[in-house]
């Protein structure tokens, strides 16, 4: 049998939740696999001191976990899990139900019969019925557990406090949650450390990522995706930013200096992306090697890797070796994984026992030593997510690691080496010249780009860089009425995170998940951020949702013409009795960032205006100072209602037509507020030329940020004619 030199890299990556208005955490995701999975993951190799293994943390994880760690971080879902149950409030328990159950049903929550019973309990009426009949035991219960079932392996079965709780299951205190809480945060301290001390220690090597983990070859120039896929629709303007390229190597390289003492050798490219261009950079800035996947070495030599009934690739004394890839005067190393069987890891293997699934990786490995025909040893990559896939499998992976990381140890033909341990030991290494431009998911990159929603996204980017671009030009130029220093600072910091490849992972139909909608107004928030900071004020389709993913909602046709009275009061049932009505399923207050402040709408036609009356959550809205609401009815051009409130009353405000306020809006609209919101606009003022049905929108903003809109969608339809107790078509 050939040696096999084994290189096991472990991808540690959470995007930047961090709302960059209020500086909460919106998602809690970083938290949660920190206690469950990046501690555990890297301290586990103590036990096998010859397995060697490489780690990749993405500095824009690593800038979250450094604030955890500090215990100064502000995130809601933390604060409500081990608020007292006794003072829990209604809109508390409708978070609590809303949140506590995403987790892992079969491997997770199935440990503690009690978590089972709770979700059980929770699930008629929608969770209704648990608002009203959980009791305080219930919910201190379902607080713990929701937490206890994040926590880090061994601790669950050795940590004096949290091994205790998790036998008692049930029937938990105050202080069984203040120990918790206070462990919780104990175990967030030891996080990065343990990287260092284990690297330190020559274990593992830890590689880096682009700083906010962006598609390096999009953000060079988007249009290289139509290379790996001729029909992939593009935006109107190709994204070309090299220099924003090398600016998140250049920070993700001192970031990782900084906080592991030593430059990285080594770049795992966000989702495994490449070109020519961007290893170039990667080059230039000393990076010695890389990691992607089979495909793209594929592509780029035009050979395949199908697999034979054995599991051999074709062409495997190809895939299993280290390539140098020569661009110009620099050149630079590729690692390639093999996708099968890292796979296999990532969601085969979890549904196997832990032995058996350890034993047939490992004999796979044994049968491509045993039967690849090479003159070298095989350089064997095991690329994969270091957090994902473990909530699936039985004791969160663990024994299945300890199994496979044993038998690798104890095996003479094998070397399990890091990334660059591998390099050197392998001996020669060939040369190409270019490399495919490619992911890893499918060796193309439609999952970021293509899509109508992942055109929208990086068409609104695109504007926001130029927006950027004509500051820090004017600022170069000495111009009076450019951003300061610490401006374009700012904005510099919201445009690099908005070119991380996190948002647009959720864009288009490949992926969904329960918290679309956080990610997405994530997004728009840091695009508006760039605008705020160079004090200019945002487009108005950054109020708009790009993922039009309908909220469930019930809606009403008008079913008779209105006469209101503009007073900003609810003063008659029969008021607004014939209105439209749009109501989604929505609940006022804030958690894990998602804050609604719009309850529902309603609008309907008088002989000569359209009205609109919009209620609000009052108490939600009474926490922002100085809100402004735009109400937008789209004819064959867009009119705006922008109406600023001042300590909850009308300061002002104004009619916007093609972007141009008209002089005496007093003329054209009427507009109350008290606890309801109500405007009419005259007639003349919509332009209804071959239009069927009018568009109506609702946003709020506040501190120049959209804060809520409604329809989430962005728009409503109100279909024209006489039928619909609407004005006829012109």
């Amino acid at each position: 049998m050939k040696p096999v030199h084994l290189v096991v890299l472990w991808h540690m990556h959470q995007p930047q939740y961090r709302d960059p208005e209020s500086g909460r955490y919106v998602l809690p995701w970083t938290r949660l696999h920190a206690l469950k999975d990046y501690w555990g993951m890297v301290e586990m190799l103590r036990e096998f001191p010859n397995f060697h293994a490489t780690f990749n943390v993405v500095p824009g994880l690593g800038i979250q976990l450094e604030e955890y760690a500090s215990g100064k971080f502000d995130e809601p879902w933390f604060s409500l899990a081990f608020k007292n149950s006794e003072e829990l409030t209604r809109e508390d328990k409708a978070e609590i139900l809303a949140r506590a159950f995403q987790v892992n049903h079969e491997r997770l929550m199935s440990r503690w019969p009690r978590f089972v019973e709770l979700h059980e309990w929770s699930r008629p009426a929608g969770g209704a019925q648990a608002l009203v009949t959980f009791t305080p035991r219930d919910w201190r219960d379902l607080q713990l557990l929701s937490q206890l079932a994040w926590m880090e392996e061994s601790w669950l079965q050795k940590d004096g406090v949290v091994s205790k709780l998790a036998s008692k299951g049930k029937d938990f205190t105050e202080k069984d949650k203040s120990e918790l809480k206070q462990k919780q945060t104990e175990l967030l301290g030891l996080v990065l450390p343990a990287y260092r001390d284990a690297a330190q220690r020559g274990q593992i090597e830890i590689s880096t990522t682009p700083f906010y983990h962006p598609i390096l070859p999009l953000i060079c120039d988007s249009d290289i995706a139509r290379v790996a896929n001729p029909g992939t629709p593009l935006p109107r303007r190709a994204y070309r930013r090299p220099e924003d390229a090398r600016e998140q190597l250049q920070r993700a390289r001192a970031y990782h200096e900084r906080v592991f003492g030593v430059k990285p050798a080594g770049l795992w490219p966000s989702e495994g992306s490449v070109s020519d261009q961007a290893l170039t950079i990667a080059a230039e800035e000393g990076f010695q090697w890389f990691g992607t996947d089979e495909g793209v070495l594929g592509r780029t030599l035009n050979v395949g890797f199908f697999r034979d009934g054995n599991g051999i690739p074709a062409n495997a004394d190809r895939l299993y070796k280290p390539w140098r890839v020569q661009l110009g005067g620099n050149g630079i190393t590729g690692l390639f994984r093999d996708h099968h069987l890292s796979d296999l890891i990532g969601f085969v293997y979890s549904r196997m026992d832990a032995k058996a699934a350890a034993a047939d990786l490992h004999g796979r490995l044994r049968h491509l030593g045993e039967s690849v025909q090479s003159t070298q040893p095989l350089t064997i990559c095991l690329f994969l997510d270091g957090e994902n896939a473990w909530e699936y499998y039985p004791g969160n992976g663990r024994e299945f690691l300890r199994e496979f990381y044993g038998r690798i140890q104890s095996d003479q033909d094998f070397r399990a080496l890091t990334a660059s341990e591998a390099n050197t030991a392998a001996g020669a290494i060939p040369t190409t010249t270019g490399i495919f431009p490619a992911s890893w998911i499918n060796a193309n990159f439609d999952v970021w780009i293509g899509h109508s929603e992942d055109i929208a996204a990086w068409e609104l980017l695109w504007d926001a860089r130029e927006a950027y671009g004509r500051a820090v030009d004017a600022r170069n130029k000495g111009r009076q009425d450019a951003p300061t220093e610490t401006a374009l600072k700012e904005a510099n910091e919201s445009l690099l995170a908005a070119e991380g490849s996190d948002w647009c992972w959720w864009y288009g139909p490949e992926h969904s998940t329960a918290n679309d909608a956080e990610f997405d107004a994530l997004y728009r928030k840091h695009l508006t951020a760039i605008y705020l900071a160079l004090g200019q004020v945002a487009p108005e389709e950054l109020a708009k949702p790009i993922k039009r993913k309908p909220e469930h909602a019930v809606q009403l046709a008008p079913t008779s013409l209105l006469n209101i009275k503009v007073d900003g009061r609810d003063s008659s049932y029969f008021e607004w009795l014939g209105a439209g009505l749009y109501s989604p399923e929505r609940r006022g207050g804030s958690m894990h960032g998602r804050v609604f402040y719009l309850h529902e709408l309603r609008y309907g036609f008088e002989e000569g205006r359209f009205c609109v009356r919009i209620d609000p959550f009052v108490e939600a809205l009474g926490e922002l100072e100085d809100p402004e609401f735009r109400i937008t009815i789209g004819g064959a051009e867009e009119a705006t209602v922008v109406v600023n409130l001042e300590r909850g009353h009308v300061q002002g405000f104004a009619v916007e037509k093609d972007r141009l306020c008209l002089l005496n809006p007093k003329l054209v609209a009427e507009v109350a507020f008290e606890r309801i919101l109500e405007v009419a606009i005259n007639k003349d003022q919509i332009n209804l030329t071959g239009q069927t049905k009018l568009r109506l929108g609702v946003a709020l903003w506040h501190g120049g940020l959209p804060v809520d809109v409604l329809p989430a969608e962005g728009f409503l339809d109100v279909t024209l004619g006489e039928e619909h107790f609407a004005w006829p078509p012109e």
